[in-house]
């Protein structure tokens, strides 16, 4: 099994990375393999709507760059894990950027990503981790992802690089989460064909006005 796991942080090696290294310890304990990918220090330009990933139904989006990469990537693995520091209570524009379109494009070509067990982990200095969490999350959902959880929110804390590991809580938060995820992966390697897969439903679109 593979997990690959995106750092949108723009530090290569911070306290993003640090938390994503915690998680894919306790992965690779389990002989799981986990590649870290590094996003936030990429020039990723946001989705412009133009639906030709719609269109194409290709898995590509039309704006050819890493993404198209990354995109792969995630398809190809068992878990996907999204990592990001926190910039005024949100995510990273990288970050956005970057599911934005990976999302869409995943959505247009059947679902992608559907029943791949996924992760959101935030670091923060001090306050606006659970937002950004919470939007990491809202992509795994839309997934139709299968996510697994820890004893808190995935939210660990540290300014400086490797302050994060300092976190006792952030740190526990981490490892169970690495335990829980590799448990899930298990127990969804173990189902697959034996218990039969709920099929997909077409895209039902009702606005409110």
């Amino acid at each position: 099994m593979k997990v690959v796991a995106f750092n949108g942080s723009p530090k290569k090696e911070g306290n993003t990375y640090q938390a994503i290294k915690l998680v894919a310890e306790q992965l690779e304990k389990e002989n799981i393999e986990v590649e870290i990918i590094q996003t936030g220090s990429k020039k990723i330009l946001g989705c412009t709507a133009c639906n030709s990933c719609f269109k194409m139904r290709n898995e590509r989006c039309i704006i050819d760059d890493e993404v198209n990469e990354w995109i792969q990537k995630m398809k190809e693995a068992d878990g996907i894990i999204f990592g990001s520091p926190v910039h005024f209570a949100s995510i990273t524009a990288t970050m956005k950027a970057f599911l934005d379109r990976a999302t869409y494009v995943g959505s247009a070509n059947g679902g992608l990503y559907r029943h791949k067990v996924g992760a959101g982990i935030t670091a923060v200095r001090r306050a606006g981790g659970l937002p950004a969490y919470h939007q990491l999350i809202n992509y795994i959902g839309y997934s139709e992802m299968l996510m697994p959880t820890s004893n808190y929110w995935n939210v660990i804390f540290g300014q400086k690089p490797g302050e994060a590991v300092q976190d006792d809580e952030g740190v526990q938060i981490m490892r169970v989460l690495g335990k829980n995820m590799a448990y899930l992966l298990k127990l969804k390697e173990l189902g697959e064909g034996k218990i039969e897969k709920p099929e997909p439903e077409k895209k039902v679109y009702k606005n409110l006005v």
